[in-house]
């Protein structure tokens, strides 16, 4: 199952929806690279902050696949400022607030851990699926 519909297949870049395919199949680095390959087109200043979240998300989880929870802690925050500095609730028909609703659940052990390095990842833990809302939208 797909978090997109054929709607978004033809409204948005094949980079973006790759990304979140990859990123859905827990193919963290891959939907960096596919989302940075769109980022480093013409794209427009909004949608390259866009995806710099969603890069910098998806890199969270790579770090913490490596052991590099310090990195992935500080990746978290600057994908948190990338949403905020955006200021939408939708944006390529991502709900923004509910998406950082999921992050911070599946991240609250290493945000709130003193020593990022020594915070424990709990048996539970399981990045966000990404699922567009059902209307395009670019953003409101």
């Amino acid at each position: 199952m797909t978090g997109y519909t054929e709607a978004h297949a033809a409204a948005y870049p094949p980079e973006y929806l790759a990304g979140i395919d990859l990123y859905n199949a827990g193919e963290f680095h891959a939907a960096h690279d596919a989302w940075e390959e769109r980022w480093r087109d013409d794209c427009g200043a909004r949608e390259k902050l866009f995806l710099q979240a969603l890069i910098q998300s998806a890199v969270v989880f790579h770090h913490i696949e490596i052991g590099r929870r310090g990195a992935a802690r500080r990746m978290y925050s600057m994908a948190r400022e990338k949403f905020a500095r955006l200021g939408a609730r939708r944006f390529m028909s991502l709900d923004i607030p509910d998406y950082l609703a999921q992050l911070e659940r599946s991240l609250s052990w290493l945000e709130h851990s003193a020593d990022p390095r020594e915070a424990i990842q709990p048996r539970d833990f399981a990045p966000p699926r990404i699922t567009l809302l059902p209307e395009v939208t670019e953003f409101d």
